[in-house]
């Protein structure tokens, strides 16, 4: 892009199926988080875009929270991925699309919010503890998926849980 952006200059909004494809290069760039098929990208992106959010800039996806409502728990939101483009990172993006995301309609029943994140991914650990924190819930940390549910090599993901979220 080679823009100087700021964060005051983005749009928030419910990702169209068009932001797919942008969302999936922009994990390249990103780097740190899995890339996923572009497939699963495709579905976040229209058949749970309600559940999920996009940062734009100039209509370009520069930072997304990707989600949907646990089906088991339906009192329940699960971040599936956060990702900010490298050239907003230290603006505090994450957490402005962390906020927006809980206050999407999709979630105005949800109590609680979930992740599961890798016990080396600090950034991320920082962002739902912080997020956490800023809003004063507890926040507590488990066993989420064992790495021996993936296919190697994989890290195991520990659940985070935020909640009950003050409504």
């Amino acid at each position: 892009m080679g823009d100087v952006i700021h964060i005051e200059e983005l749009e928030f909004r419910n990702p169209r199926a068009v932001d797919a494809t942008p969302i999936w290069h922009l994990i390249e760039k990103i780097g740190g988080l899995e890339r996923n098929t572009s497939y699963a990208y495709l579905l976040l992106c229209s058949h749970f875009a309600g559940g999920s959010l996009v940062a734009t800039y100039k209509e370009n996806p520069v930072g997304f929270v990707l989600g949907y409502r646990v089906p088991a728990a339906k009192d329940t939101m699960f971040v599936w991925q956060v990702g900010v483009a490298p050239e907003l990172r230290g603006q505090g993006l994450a957490g402005a699309l962390l906020s927006r995301f809980v206050e999407l309609p999709e979630y105005r029943t949800c109590r609680f919010l979930e992740a599961t994140v890798a016990p080396g991914n600090e950034a991320s650990q920082a962002l739902f503890q912080g997020f956490a924190r800023r809003r004063d819930l507890p926040c507590s940390r488990s066993a989420g998926f064992p790495s021996n549910l993936f296919p190697p090599p994989h890290d195991d993901e520990d659940l985070y849980r935020i909640g009950p979220l003050n409504r």
